[in-house]
């Protein structure tokens, strides 16, 4: 049986308390992944986009893509595999490449001014991916809610409105590189 990624990295040894982040946040850019996860037909064209509904920090609810801290001693393929396992549940069955190359790196600033990229709590650098799922998902940890929507429908208006911090920005640049930007 292959080991699950949680069985061969020790998270809590490489987790910083929350004033060690707090302090990391204040000094460093932090690294993350971010992955719009996609569900693709046999072709390997994408049918249908995953967008998860997260309370963020001022109260409000916005629509997001699958994104978290790399580890210190992490790979970033098994970042990109723990992230959606933690908000899509252990059954999404991502689809990871051995070697992942991200489409686009973003920078995430407390200034929403400086790229159009937002993250009140930090500089952070995110590498961004698209990653097809294949199994059965389901939103967890801190996510309310996943739907899956066409291309079409996560480039509308009614769907970039309701994402926050350049999220939307991002799924339209995912779907540019998945040549479906409509």
């Amino acid at each position: 049986m292959v080991p699950h990624v949680s069985d061969i990295l020790d998270t809590r040894a490489t987790w910083l308390s929350d004033d060690e982040l707090s302090s990391a946040r204040e000094r460093l850019p932090i690294v993350y992944i971010d992955a719009v996860p996609v569900r693709i037909d046999s072709r390997g064209q994408v049918t249908s986009i995953g967008l998860l509904l997260r309370a963020m920090p001022d109260g409000s609810l916005s629509r997001a893509v699958v994104s978290g801290r790399v580890l210190y001693g992490e790979r970033v393929r098994d970042a990109l595999v723990r992230h959606i396992e933690k908000d899509l549940g252990g059954m999404a069955l991502p689809r990871v490449p051995t070697s992942p190359q991200p489409f686009t790196v973003v920078e995430y600033f407390p200034d929403p001014g400086v790229t159009g990229f937002h993250d009140p709590r930090q500089h952070a650098v995110a590498l961004a991916f698209v990653v097809p799922v294949a199994g059965d998902c389901v939103p967890s940890q801190e996510s309310l809610d996943l739907v899956w929507v066409s291309p079409v429908e996560a480039a509308s208006p009614q769907f970039q409105e309701e994402m926050s911090g350049g999220q939307g920005r991002l799924v339209r640049m995912a779907l540019a590189h998945c040549g479906l930007l409509p």
